[in-house]
């Protein structure tokens, strides 16, 4: 978790909490780390970790957007900022994908 809380505070996004919360908790089996937390502007964020060594792909990219909504509707509360930290290879679809739903994507290793 430090490692997260120093790449996100190199990219000047800062958090007053992050939280970690369980992908089954989501009914999701991906192994992803999810963090939600609340920034200082008082709005919710939330931060997905990805590590794997296959190309992360459109498909997956739609299972993260849906991890997002699932989040949303359990805290029963709108999330402002989405941010993808990943240490893997990003196809150029999911990529667009992601940034056109406004997510943020940090590369890692």
């Amino acid at each position: 978790m430090k490692e997260i809380v120093e790449l996100l505070a190199q990219r000047r996004v800062l958090c007053r909490r992050l939280d970690r919360v369980e992908p089954r908790e989501l009914g999701s089996r991906k192994r992803v780390e999810i963090f939600e937390g609340a920034a200082p502007d008082d709005y919710y964020c939330m931060v997905m970790v990805l590590r794997k060594k296959s190309r992360i792909l459109q498909k997956e990219a739609r299972e993260l957007l849906a991890l997002h909504h699932k989040l949303e509707e359990k805290n029963g509360a709108k999330i402002k900022r989405c941010y993808l930290v990943i240490d893997a290879p990003l196809c150029s679809k999911a990529a667009t994908l992601l940034e056109e739903a406004g997510w943020k994507i940090f590369r890692i290793g």
